[in-house]
């Protein structure tokens, strides 16, 4: 996946994911066995299903079950506390890219098949299937309630999704190449930042950032410091930042308030991830030659 977007197979590993309370981490492998690690580095389990790499890993909110995606075209539940699966969902028909909880038993799974299933624990079947992409679909997220759910496409659209409905509520396009990730902030209805509207960013292989004012459908904001393939962004904790990275090997900090650029880092490998601490105030980042780095804000 990472800076071979057309070949699912090359996609890398998903980051480490941290279980919510804090006692084990997961962590996923290009083979067909992601690993459940305790804090102290003693690997837990190996939950072995899957057949070949795998793609994406979540946690629940509860943190009892774990969610996987692979090459295989099925999406895996997991008992975290035994490692064994609960449930496998077979619906796809190509390689599932991602996957995102919108309940503690309910997700979402998107593929190279152009389709989104919505799934819950127990059923045999999808709950809802949402058609529309017309190419790879990268990535999926729910919105902080659970109610709209996002995805992004190889197609060069961003889509906005209702259960209520079958067709997506926005279909966004801005983007002129693939769009590769998706976040949305934290703030808005029961979220921490209550006052603040729902905002959603999208990075692309354009080199650009969009910010999304989704109520309405439009882009707030056009980021286009950079100049290579967008990875990864994430909001901070109070919604008021976002942090990028890129293949230019820079992480770039912004105002989702005003757009502007507030800081700019450049490291000594293209930037494939990035992430705030809880306090807001430092920046991690992962790179394509092995360096991993915090920014800490406050002396920036």
């Amino acid at each position: 996946r990472r800076g071979a977007p057309k070949c699912p197979a090359t996609r890398t590993s998903p980051p480490l994911t941290g279980i919510p309370t804090g006692r084990c981490w997961l962590r996923g492998r290009t083979t067909d066995s992601p690993g459940l690690w305790t804090t102290d580095g003693r690997l837990a389990s190996t939950l072995g299903q899957h057949k070949g790499p795998i793609f994406a890993l979540k946690w629940n909110r509860k943190g009892n079950y774990i969610l996987s995606a692979g090459v295989d075209k099925t999406t895996i539940i997991w008992d975290a506390s035994t490692g064994q699966r609960t449930q496998q969902f077979a619906f796809h028909t190509a390689p599932a890219l991602d996957v995102d909880w919108q309940s503690n038993t309910s997700f979402a799974s998107c593929s190279t098949d152009q389709c989104i299933h919505v799934c819950k624990l127990g059923s045999d079947k999808p709950v809802k299937t949402f058609t529309g992409h017309t190419n790879e679909v990268n990535a999926i997220k729910w919105d902080p309630q659970g109610v709209l759910l996002a995805s992004c496409s190889d197609d060069m659209t961003l889509k906005i999704w209702s259960m209520k409905q079958d067709a997506c509520v926005h279909d966004l396009q801005a983007h002129n190449k693939e769009i590769y990730t998706i976040k949305w902030s934290p703030t808005g209805p029961g979220t921490n930042n209550p006052n603040m509207s729902l905002i959603l960013a999208s990075a692309s292989f354009d080199s650009t950032v969009r910010l999304w004012e989704v109520e309405r459908g439009v882009c707030l904001y056009t980021l286009t410091k950079h100049t290579e393939p967008v990875y990864s962004v994430a909001f901070s904790p109070d919604g008021k930042f976002l942090a990028s990275g890129s293949f230019d090997k820079c992480v770039h900090i912004w105002s989702t308030q005003s757009g502007n650029l507030i800081h700019s880092y450049k490291g000594t490998g293209g930037i494939f991830e990035v992430c705030w601490n809880l306090r807001g105030d430092k920046v991690g980042a992962s790179a394509s030659d092995g360096s991993v780095f915090v920014l800490d804000l406050r002396k920036l």
